[in-house]
């Protein structure tokens, strides 16, 4: 892949969550936070792991830090949650705009947790960050169903064919 497969593939996922971003808006407080199933429970709690997890691989990658992982009960309206993902928005489209095809290639060390040390490229580990997301937002689409609210259709082939 190149830099710009990947400002494509990250693009198709920002329009992708303000996609799901309209329905979640509607939500009460109560929805949003509402345990209803799956590994992370609510539309809260999957949205704000997909926004941990693409900022920390933007910050293993080399671009802004994030710190420790992201904690749900620091988000406890969807405004909160959705301002602060339009700011790693903007981190991320910064750190594409830095790079060269070449630098897809450069190694990072990182570690999962307290498991055992791993070495991938950049390329793949941003990758990895959309395609994670693109997993999840497919959760979220799920629990938002669970509620009564039906989100639409996200399907890249509809970000290629909005023109």
């Amino acid at each position: 892949m190149t830099v710009k497969d990947f400002e494509t593939l990250f693009d198709y996922c920002y329009w992708a969550n303000r996609q799901l971003w309209e329905v979640v808006a509607r939500l009460t407080t109560d929805e949003f936070t509402k345990p209803v199933a799956g590994s992370y429970g609510s539309v809260r709690n999957t949205m704000v792991h997909i926004l941990s997890a693409e900022w920390g691989w933007l910050d293993r990658c080399g671009g802004a830090a994030r710190g420790n992982a992201l904690v749900p009960t620091d988000y406890p309206t969807q405004k909160s949650l959705i301002d602060q993902w339009r700011q790693v928005e903007v981190h991320v489209r910064e750190f594409l705009a830095t790079l060269q095809d070449e630098d897809l290639k450069r190694a990072v060390e990182f570690k999962l947790g307290q498991g055992p040390k791993h070495i991938m490229p950049v390329g793949e580990l941003l990758h990895h960050a959309a395609i994670h997301g693109v997993h999840h937002r497919g959760q979220v689409s799920l629990l938002l169903r669970s509620l009564g609210h039906a989100p639409g259709n996200i399907d890249i082939l509809l970000y290629y064919d909005r023109s």
